[in-house]
């Protein structure tokens, strides 16, 4: 079904138990968890899916060590156990991740760790390497008995730089441990919408529809690309706008004051001496000023964040004063690896939709999730769920916890649960080498695509290849000039197939084109002819579309493109 024929139905559909707003990565888990319920389930959003806070994460499935000092066990352990899922239900696009904690002092905030926990002092301190022990020995305990990763272990300082010789010479140690990382936040999300439509008829999702407002049992909601409006009488109100939580409840008449979001940047590099250096493995330290920070490697890049500031904007860009803050901090890890602007492929941002607080430190906020609820009034007869705080790796949980409170209010029972269920392309994952030689085999048998280009396809959308591969050789296909580890179906199934409304909803988020620094003009025209076929953009709208994307590439995420030109048409 095309979005207008799905549009079309909406309109026909007068009432629905649950509303979603915000398809950020709670939202779309809430709206997973109800869907496999066979809850009649909308959810909507007035940009693209994942296209908010979710999609300007550090890219971390991680329990959050740093949370033990300030007392959150439950929320670490949660974290561990969840990350352990991920691991399991997202193979394709949750892997392990070896981390190692820079060292430069053994005893260094022993005091400053104990008096923050019962909340004497609140300020930063470097943590040093007894601090650091005590947390990973935690760490490695809540995960006990669960079929995870390696525990942690301490390596000397002539061990460790004789593994990496560039790293600080006044460190004293490393620890080194494990958590993970997903290269594809952004398909996680997409991959549970697709997986909650295929399995119940009664589920939508739409992106770009946005909430216009609510009054009595009634919410209207418009299409932002035509802007018609649909009016949906929803028996309850799941608010999961992330940073815009308390501005759709001012949509819906209600002033609330839930968030007090804080920002977070991050660039990628291509310097392969850094990338090098860091052998596969997160380099997860403090910066000089307290700041939690983190570099580590995405396929051949690098990523490098976090910064942390209050921010009442939320949709804010990374400033040239984080970029700065952001280059100067690889020096306090590697002072001999010179980081250049000119290697700066992406840089992105987002703002954490953490609770209002009154803290005087960031870092010290919760990172935990919360439920607020505001009960029907005068102004609306439904309630409304405002899903406050949580993070990536969490999201599962929180949206178990969302559905589990949702059906209560519905009158509904819960039928299954998310705990093992696996996503998009994890399901029927090969875990070993063998088993994903044989369905390499297999497939490359069944399509007679090459072995590197079903190894590609394979490693970009775990088993889900085999439908995208099976679509490339049904017909013409052929790289792509501008990029050819992509091919011309490949980009044409991702339009059909996986609700595209923009062209930057392909480079961004169906795929690591923009975030790798693979985009330039002449791609740009090449993706843009085919999206227009598929699509049906006119020749205007289709130019309207390149400009657009040039244009966020450049603003939101400092991507400098060459004068663009007109090129001639793709066959596909």
């Amino acid at each position: 079904m095309t979005r207008n024929e799905s549009l079309a139905a909406l309109r026909q559909q007068t009432e629905v138990s649950v509303l979603i707003i915000g398809a950020g990565v709670n939202g779309i888990g809430t709206f997973r968890d109800l869907a496999l319920q066979g809850v009649d389930v909308l959810i909507v959003d007035k940009g693209d899916f994942c296209n908010g806070a979710s999609a300007g994460s550090s890219h971390m499935l991680h329990g959050g060590i740093r949370y033990l000092e300030n007392g959150e066990f439950r929320l670490v352990r949660e974290a561990l156990t969840e990350r352990n899922r991920m691991l399991h239900n997202a193979p394709h696009y949750a892997k392990p991740l070896p981390t190692t904690i820079p060292i430069y002092s053994w005893l260094s905030g022993f005091l400053n760790a104990p008096l923050k926990f019962i909340n004497l002092r609140d300020k930063p301190s470097e943590r040093g390497g007894v601090i650091i022990k005590l947390g990973l020995m935690m760490y490695d305990w809540f995960t006990r008995g669960q079929q995870g990763l390696p525990t942690h272990r301490l390596i000397g300082r002539a061990e460790s730089l004789k593994l990496r010789p560039k790293l600080n010479s006044t460190i004293v140690a490393t620890a080194n441990y494990y958590d993970a990382w997903m290269p594809y936040p952004e398909r996680i999300c997409l991959e549970m919408v697709m997986d909650a439509e295929a399995a119940n008829p009664k589920a939508h999702a739409f992106n770009y529809v946005s909430l216009a407002s609510a009054s009595d049992d009634t919410v209207t909601l418009k299409d932002e690309l035509t802007g018609e409006t649909y009016t949906v009488k929803p028996k309850v109100v799941v608010n999961a706008a992330g940073p815009w939580i308390d501005l759709a409840n001012r949509a819906m008449g209600e002033q609330t004051q839930f968030i007090g979001g804080t920002k977070g940047s991050h660039i990628l590099v291509d310097n392969p001496e850094l990338h090098q250096m860091l052998h596969g493995s997160e380099i997860f330290f403090e910066n000089k000023d307290g700041r939690i920070c983190l570099i580590f490697p995405i396929l051949d890049k690098v990523i490098i964040g976090t910064t942390d500031i209050r921010s009442d904007i939320p949709d804010p860009v990374c400033t040239e004063e984080e970029v700065d803050y952001m280059v100067e901090l690889v020096s306090y890890v590697f002072p001999d690896i010179k980081i250049d602007r000119s290697q700066i492929v992406f840089r992105f941002c987002g703002v954490r939709p953490l609770p209002h607080s009154s803290a005087s430190r960031t870092g010290a906020i919760s990172r935990d999730h919360s439920i607020q609820t505001i009960e029907p009034d005068s102004k609306i007869s439904f309630p409304v769920l405002s899903l406050v705080g949580g993070k990536w790796t969490t999201f599962r949980a929180f949206s178990e916890q969302t559905a589990d409170v949702v059906m209560r209010r519905i009158m509904r029972r819960r039928e299954s649960d998310t705990k093992n269920t696996p996503i998009g392309g994890g399901k029927d994952y090969p875990v070993s080498v063998d088993a994903q030689n044989k369905w390499l085999q297999n497939l490359q048998a069944k399509t007679g695509l090459s072995s590197e280009r079903v190894q590609s396809l394979f490693d970009r959308y775990g088993t889900y290849a085999e439908v995208i591969a099976t679509f490339c050789a049904a017909g013409q296909d052929g790289p792509l000039m501008s990029q050819p580890t992509y091919s011309q179906r490949e980009i044409r199934f991702l339009a059909e197939r996986e609700k595209v409304v923009h062209l930057e909803d392909l480079l961004l988020r169906r795929s690591l084109l923009a975030m790798l620094g693979l985009v330039t003009g002449d791609l740009l025209n090449e993706v843009s002819l085919i999206l227009a076929d598929v699509l049906g953009w006119t020749d205007m709208s289709r130019q309207k579309e390149v400009d657009s994307a040039a244009e966020t590439l450049h603003h939101r995420h400092g991507v400098a493109l060459e004068k663009l030109t007109p090129k001639e048409a793709v066959t596909s």
